[in-house]
């Protein structure tokens, strides 16, 4: 095997992994999205300080899954443009 197909490979496995990184963020996102939700309408509807307190953190939480989100999807698109390229190479 040749140093392109290793690396092929290599991409793939990555590409595999980040699949799954992604499948279970997004799984996770949903339920901080639901947290957050509840915490908002607590906070709306006690208007308690510790509540409203409450609902920025899990604010926060939704916030960083979707950065989170985000970059895993800018990496796998960099690895998509890597495999195409190389594909192309060994064409």
């Amino acid at each position: 095997m040749g140093r392109l197909e290793r690396r092929l490979l290599s991409i793939t496995d990555q590409l595999e992994d980040l699949q799954e990184e992604e499948r279970l963020l997004i799984e996770e996102l949903a339920y901080h999205r639901s947290l957050a939700d509840d915490a908002a309408r607590d906070a709306a509807v006690f208007d308690d300080p510790i509540e409203r307190e409450n609902a920025a953190l899990t604010s926060g939480d939704v916030k960083r899954s979707e950065r989170r989100l985000q970059q895993l999807s800018d990496r796998r698109q960099k690895l998509e443009t890597r495999r195409a390229r190389l594909l192309e190479k060994l064409g």
